[in-house]
């Protein structure tokens, strides 16, 4: 969260996140050069440039299968939020290592001839019809411009001009990138190399990466299905549940008859309810916590008070909230939002006594 732009946002975290990312790819590339030397004859061994350029295209791919990865993850296990909350981070890093290998490959196959570099990479090859000689080149750098796309406008700054929903749409394009880049690697590297190791590589990430969002979406498909029905009390309003079962600085989230959802968080010895969508990418805040009083999204840390939707001061992002009342020791929420921002008394949680 941020009163104006800047074009990175230092904290400790972030600087530790991307000095870990940083280092991880360093000894990603160390260990893919030595161990591909190790592996061959030096008749056989490529030369220095091919050997770069193989280093980090499969130093991109593995950045891009993890990239993919945290999203499901996250929705499987809480552990991985500190790693989906810096993901964007990730994402550039992905980019400009894929950047790394478009250009020392373009430099190093089209950079000598007597044509230009450019017409050289895109009139050399135009076996458009043959798997085996296919132009692969193309595809890769048509996944590049996604990629830089998504590191373009991962900042703030996009994400509140473009829309939260339209910035959203924009960045799935990862998996048509992710696309692109297979059949990169499937029509190009994997033709040149003999054996099976590269492709069941391929493969294997492919699969899991599929696994993973398969069983998230069950998940979230399971958890659709028990709030789908919500029960109601004859004023309309949703019983979530008794108020001692919430924990306490979390929140149960709950399915409106219209499909919307709401987190009921327990706090302060009391019961608030909120939206359960945040206002900077549409985070699941149920899933937060309530840190030094405010809801805070495990996505990225924005937070909101629970009594009032509002961002803490000086910030000024807002969220709808519901009233809340307690009978018999149950929670009662009113379906109907409130305007963002509006305070709502908290229902205080003293046995069977009714507080609205």
């Amino acid at each position: 969260m941020s009163l104006g732009y800047r074009a990175i946002q230092w904290s400790r975290p972030k600087v530790l996140y991307d000095l870990s990312a940083a280092a991880c790819v360093v000894a990603f590339l160390g260990t893919y050069i030595i161990a591909t030397r190790l592996s061959l004859d030096a008749s056989h061994a490529p030369s220095d440039e091919i050997l770069a350029i193989s280093a980090l295209g499969a130093c991109a791919v593995t950045l891009l299968h993890i990239v993919l990865a945290i999203g499901p993850l996250a929705r499987l296990t809480p552990r991985m939020s500190p790693i989906l909350f810096n993901r964007r981070h990730l994402g550039v890093l992905t980019f400009l290592v894929s950047l790394a290998h478009a250009l020392l490959a373009f430099g190093y196959y089209h950079g000598f001839g007597v044509v230009s570099p450019l017409r050289s990479f895109l009139t050399s090859n135009t076996n458009f019809g043959e798997v085996g000689a296919f132009p692969f080149e193309l595809l890769g750098a048509a996944a590049l411009v996604i990629l830089f796309l998504l590191a373009a406008t991962s900042h703030d700054f996009w994400l509140k001009n473009l829309s939260a929903k339209s910035w959203k749409r924009l960045h799935f394009g990862v998996y048509i990138a992710y696309a692109l880049v297979m059949a990169h690697v499937a029509l190009g590297a994997m033709q040149d190399r003999a054996g099976p190791i590269s492709p069941l590589l391929m493969l294997v990430g492919a699969v899991v990466l599929s696994s993973l969002h398969i069983a998230a979406g069950l998940r979230e498909h399971s958890r659709d299905r028990r709030l789908s029905r919500p029960k109601q009390s004859d004023d309309g309003w949703i019983d979530a549940g008794p108020a001692s079962s919430i924990p306490l600085d979390r929140a149960r989230v709950i399915d409106t008859p219209a499909g919307e959802r709401l987190a009921v968080f327990r706090h302060a010895g009391g019961v608030s309810c909120v939206t359960n969508v945040c206002a900077h990418q549409g985070g699941p805040l149920g899933e937060g916590r309530v840190v030094d009083g405010c809801i805070t999204c495990p996505w990225h840390g924005w937070q909101y008070r629970p009594e009032n939707g509002r961002a803490p001061a000086p910030f000024t992002e807002k969220i709808p909230t519901h009233q809340v009342r307690i009978v018999a020791g149950r929670v009662l929420v009113n379906p109907a939002a409130l305007p963002p921002g509006t305070p709502v008394t908290p229902a205080l949680i003293t046995g069977g006594a009714d507080h609205v």
